[in-house]
């Protein structure tokens, strides 16, 4: 598969050539269930959006039955900068609904399957960008990460998935989910091309209050893989993770550590504090989110109701899968009269805490290197409790409640063939480190895909 650093560099008429062979491709692997659907009419190099992302003129549905036949009226900032640069949106990629996953089985339209083992998921809620990507069927992807849903997929497909700063790249068009946890960021083929896609996106934008307007450097012309840093290791983050995932940190470790950076070791504490912290404030932004979904002004509506109370609930009775439904609940519990100080008030100053154990780390170390997954790929129906799923996002769902930037990338593959990843976390606004650090651990492993 062409690279999105020598797709940009093509002749419009070689671009259409690959368009079509593109097309073709999907339709080969039409098992996959990574698109949902194709633009075939758009011009520039084509680019897979993650279906909560705002492309004007299409159903964008967030992979929900409430929202089909809502056509976006607007494209989302981050459309209007690809096309800028010369991309395009190609069609949106399957997603769990609202983004509420770790597997793309929650989707309105059908799972998705991982191209490495069918019988296992791809990670979520992005899965259908890193599937697409991974299989060869996208060249790049926009995904949108609220507790590790860029990078979990892609640490389960073998691609890289990066998550960039909370506030850098504008959420502006993106379908809300936890307002004060989501970012949108690039699903590629390597690291080059992640930063490529990152510096095309990034950037303050007036129309986001919560975007930050911090001065902003390209990465991509700067990347230098030589720079020698301080990777700190979390020692008991590992301990729960499978034999793996281990072996992964152990060969990363090493391949660093050969490359002349300096690691050393520390340890924070327990990940059932963020996993705690993390499913009440994100369930307590979803309630108040998705109250928007009344049947009134947009999508699905519910036939034959006789009040407005019964449209209400039968529209979001009908509309809303059980993941949903379960975390609107849950956060709706969180937020009522004599809970929100026991729990809400409670999980936002776990997650200052949180923070400031970041921040304690990133004054000896420049990047932090730590699993993304306790395990590889699981298979489908595998995590039938959802407490089960939800602890399985222990390791990246701490980024996001400090709102730091991290990136994801292959390591090596396990006995039966799977990719296992692992994630660099960074400091604040300091995605060049972030990209240096990745290059050099990615061309230090030399993962074969």
């Amino acid at each position: 598969m062409i690279t999105l650093k020598e797709a940009l560099g093509l002749p419009e008429e070689e671009i259409s050539l690959l368009r079509e062979d593109l097309v073709r491709k999907i339709e080969e692997r039409r098992e996959l269930n990574a698109y949902v659907s194709l633009d075939r009419a758009g011009k520039g190099v084509p680019v897979l959006i993650k279906d909560n992302i705002q492309v004007k003129g299409w159903n964008v549905t967030a992979g929900s039955k409430i929202l089909q036949g809502y056509i976006a009226p607007y494209n989302a900032t981050v459309i209007e900068k690809i096309e800028k640069a010369g991309l395009s949106p190609f069609g949106r990629a399957n997603m769990d609904e609202f983004a509420m996953g770790s597997s793309t089985e929650t989707s309105y339209y059908g799972k998705t399957l991982n191209p490495h083992d069918p019988k296992r998921v791809p990670g979520g809620s992005s899965g259908g960008s890193a599937a697409a990507v991974a299989a060869g069927v996208a060249i790049a992807a926009l995904g949108s990460d609220t507790g590790g849903s860029i990078r979990q997929p892609a640490a389960f497909c073998g691609i890289v998935g990066m998550k960039p700063t909370y506030g850098r790249v504008s959420r502006w068009g993106l379908g809300a989910y936890s307002s004060s946890l989501d970012q949108i960021g690039p699903m590629t083929q390597n690291v080059e091309d992640a930063a490529i896609l990152y510096d095309i996106i990034s950037g303050y934008d007036r129309r986001d209050s919560t975007s930050a307007d911090v001065e902003y450097t390209p990465v991509a012309a700067n990347l230098d893989e030589t720079r020698r840093l301080t990777v700190a290791v979390i020692d008991n983050y590992i301990e729960d993770a499978s034999q793996d995932v281990q072996s992964a940190y152990d060969t990363a470790v090493k391949a660093l550590e050969d490359a002349g950076h300096t690691v050393i070791h520390k340890e924070m504490i327990g990940a059932k504090y963020d996993i705690a912290a993390y499913y009440i404030v994100a369930t307590a932004e979803a309630s108040a989110n998705l109250s928007r979904y009344d049947g009134i002004r947009y999508g699905n509506r519910a036939k034959d109701v006789e009040s407005l109370e019964e449209l209400y609930i039968r529209t979001r009775s009908e509309g809303f899968g059980e993941e949903v439904k379960r975390r609107i609940l849950l956060g709706s519990f969180v937020l009522s009269s004599g809970y929100y100080d026991a729990y809400y008030l409670k999980a936002q100053k776990v997650r200052h805490l949180i923070k400031n154990e970041f921040e304690e780390i990133f004054k000896e170390a420049d990047l932090i290197l730590s699993p993304v997954a306790p395990t590889p790929a699981f298979k489908f129906n595998e995590m039938a409790d959802p407490l089960q799923m939800y602890l399985s996002d222990a390791y990246t769902i701490g980024v996001n409640l400090a709102g730091l930037p991290a990136i994801a990338l292959p390591i090596q593959k396990n006995g039966d063939g799977l990719p296992v990843g692992l994630q660099l976390i960074g400091r604040h606004f300091d995605e060049q480190t972030l990209f240096d650090g990745a290059l050099s651990l990615e061309k230090a492993v030399a993962y074969e895909k």
